[in-house]
Formats: structure tokens, sequence, C-alpha cells
């Protein structure tokens, strides 16, 4: 593997690639440190300790997680790259609702340009509203337990952090893009990536006081116990590798066609089916809803209300068992909306293809669907575990729920899958280049 990344430096295309990608990245993580005009940012660490101190249980644990911690310190990119995403995915669901927009995916490169610039209007409208409504949210002092978050507050202070946090979405998302077209890897994922592996340090020193021989009456775990969250974190990535990578693969047979004097098809091929095909999408889902109520009692000082949300918070039987079944459910319905078993059959018969044993058309396409409800009943059994895995490890070891979440969740997820993309992409380059891989016998697969 080294061998390779050092292989990877003497292509100079390959070479100017990594490095654009590292200095776009580079960028982005000091643009997460320049803090929004107006904001007392000790009154709002002060207050994001509060919220640390219920187990991240709330929706700014997830922004917090998808903008590298600047929405903790409320920078110019303390909104992240979450509203692109939201749009991506609205975008994507009323493709498979609107003819319209159906019609416009399939039209090739022109139509997915087009549906690029829907995405980016979306950006920008979300961006606008939640910025406003986080304006609002931090002039009430009385939501922060009587801290006094902004210094000034009114309606210019409110204009200038919708201007601020849209502006810094809109450089993310274009930072995003220009790695995807001058650098290796996508590029918003690589830095959805990069801002959670920028939490590893805090992680790290959160971990090193609960082991630390230097301060015995903190010390809460023992040497064997760290041994074993390592073996443990090993264990986690293989299996989200594993699963990330795996394939139904459905045979599928051309019957020969004679056109003039030339044969056409006869060849075999296959169809590969993901066992997850919604990825993280699902647990971001799940996320969004179960912890709504959690955010909202924050705002709202009802009793009934907040202890309804104190049920639904990390580390409660019911909070497991809804999230896990709304992992389940969302796993089934994103499998529904992106995998479309007519299109596939209709296509298939088109070109003279056909599933051995199986008649082409309609008997097709119910094959399809019997096969992928079942492949993705293991996926989604897999995505729930993983997700629930963190909170068993911070009820377990009693460790912070920084350091529980790299055993699981959203986060390992989408770390695994960009890695495996982005070393994929690195070695398809290494080969065109007559170099070995990263591996000495196969290839790297990615999620796609």
């Amino acid at each position: 593997m080294l061998r390779a990344l050092a292989n990877s430096f003497k292509i100079p295309d390959l070479k100017r690639k990594i490095l654009v990608t590292l200095g776009l990245l580079v960028v982005y993580r000091l643009g997460c440190f320049i803090p929004t005009p107006g904001i007392d940012s000790q009154a709002l660490a002060e207050f994001f300790n509060r919220i640390s101190r219920t187990q991240g249980g709330t929706l700014f644990g997830i922004m917090n997680m998808f903008s590298g911690g600047a929405m903790e310190k409320l920078t110019i990119f303390a909104l992240g790259i979450m509203p692109y995403i939201s749009s991506s995915i609205i975008l994507q669901l009323l493709t498979a609702v609107i003819p319209a927009l159906e019609k416009l995916a399939k039209e090739g490169k022109a139509g997915h340009e087009k549906i690029n610039q829907y995405t980016r209007i979306g950006t920008v409208i979300l961006a606008v509203i939640q910025s406003y409504f986080i304006a609002l949210w931090l002039e009430s002092p009385a939501r922060f337990g009587g801290l006094s978050i902004v210094l000034f507050p009114g309606w210019k202070f409110r204009l200038l952090t919708v201007f601020t946090l849209t502006a810094g979405t809109i450089f993310i998302m274009w930072l995003g893009e220009q790695i995807q077209e001058r650098g290796i890897g996508n590029g918003i994922s690589l830095v959805i990536t990069a801002g959670i592996i920028s939490r590893i340090p805090t992680a790290a020193n959160q971990l090193w006081e609960l082991v630390s021989p230097f301060k015995p009456q903190s010390r809460l775990l023992s040497p064997f116990t760290l041994l074993v969250m390592a073996v443990l974190l090993a264990g986690v990535i293989f299996a989200v590798t594993t699963i990330t990578q795996a394939q139904r693969k459905i045979p599928v047979q051309y019957a020969r066609r004679v056109v003039g004097r030339k044969i056409y098809g006869g060849q075999s091929t296959y169809i590969p089916l993901k066992v997850d095909q919604s990825g993280v999408i699902a647990i971001i889902f799940a996320q969004s809803i179960i912890l709504f109520p959690a955010t909202i009692a924050a705002f709202i000082p009802n009793p009934a209300f907040q202890r309804l949300a104190g049920n639904l918070m990390r580390g409660h039987l019911l909070y497991t068992v809804i999230y896990a079944l709304l992992i389940i459910f969302f796993c089934y319905f994103y499998t529904a909306i992106v995998f479309n078993p007519i299109d596939i059959s209709e296509n298939m018969k088109k070109y003279g293809g056909f599933v051995p044993g199986v008649r082409p058309g309609a008997p097709t396409a119910d094959f399809l669907d019997f096969i992928m409800t079942r492949i993705t009943l293991a996926g989604a059994l897999f995505i729930a575990l993983i997700a629930i895995f963190p909170d068993m490890i911070m009820a377990w070891l009693k460790i912070p729920y920084l350091v529980a979440s790299f055993f699981g969740g959203t986060g390992i997820l989408i770390v695994v899958g960009v890695m495996l993309d982005t070393i994929r992409q690195i070695e398809s380059n290494l080969i065109m280049h007559n170099y070995e891989g990263f591996m000495k016998s196969g290839r790297i697969r990615g999620r796609r």
C-alpha cells in the first residue's frame, strides 16, 4: 500500500489532483475557525457544553458533526454542507414522483447539469431559511438558560448572519465542485469526511483523560478495556467495509442477433444488486425525525413535552427501538425510490437480455423485486445495528459520546464509504499508467 501511495506522486496528473484536493480541504478547514460577527463565542461554547451532557441528542449534534465542529463555534461554515445534502435528497425523491424531473434525469449529461442547477438553487433557499431561524434562535437568552449569545440583537444581526452563513454554504459547495472537477474523489463527500475526521483529536484527548496514568483520580478505563475497544473498532470498520461492497449478482444472458453480416449479443453479464442500497441516508432520515422532539423541547418549557422528549434521548430503550425501526423503514423506502425493477426488466427485454430461468418482462421485474426485498432486509438490519452500536458502547464502557460515535453510526459509514471511493479512483489511475494497485490480487471496489 505504501508503494502504491508513493507511485501516486510519480504520475504528474494524479499528483496534481491529489495536491489540489488536499489544498482545497485545507481551505475548508481554515474557514471552520473564522467566527460569525456579533457572537459571544464563550457563551455559545458553554451552551454546547450543556448539550453535550445530554449525550448529543439534538439536531444540532448532527449539524455540528457534518460541519466539522463549525456549528459549535458558529463560524462562517456553521451550516456546513447540510443544506446541499438536504436539497440533493429532496431533488432525488422528487425525481421519482414528478414525471418532468424523471424525464430530465434520463436526458444524459444535459439533464444531469439541469438537475444540479436546481440543487444549487434549493441549497441557497434552504441556507437562507436555516440561517434566518438560527439568527432568531440565537437572539433569545431564555433558550440558553440566561446566556446572552448575541452582542447586538436586531435586524442588522439577522441579515448579517443570513448573508454570512449562506455565503459560507455556497463557498463550501463551490469547493466540493472544484474537488470534483480538478481533484480526486467525490468533492462533497470528502468535505463531509474532512469534518468528521477533524473530530478525532478531540475524541483522542477525551479518551486519553480516561486512561491517563498521570491522572489516577479520573482514570475510568483499564489498558485491557482499551485493547477491547481497539479490537471492536477494527471489527466495525471491517464489517462496514464488507457490507458497503456487498452485492448480489444476478446473471443476465443476451441472445445472439444477426444484423447483416454482424452478430450482436451472445455474451453473459450480471446485474449487481447492492445489499446496502440506502447507505447513510436512512440513518440521516431516522436521526432527523427522532431527534426533532428533543430539539423542540429545548425551546418549549412544557413538562409533559419535555418528559416525552427525554424518553427519546440517547440511552433510553424507547429511543433505541424507534430509532432502529425508523432506519429499517427508510432503508426500504429509499430502495423503493431509487431501484425500479420494471425499468430494468424493460431495458433488458429491449436489448434481448434475460435472466436464465426467468421469463422476460413482468416475471423478471417480480424476480428482481423479490431478490431486492430480501437482501435489503439484511442490509437494513446491519445499518440499524451499526447506528445503535455507539449507544451500546457508551452505556457499557461509560465513555463520552464523541468517543463512542467512532464505533458506528453516520460518521463511520461516511468515512469508510468515501475512503473506498477515493482509493478506488486512485487505484484506477495507477493501473491505467501501468502501476500496481493497492492490492496484489483483485481490485478495490467502491460504493457504486
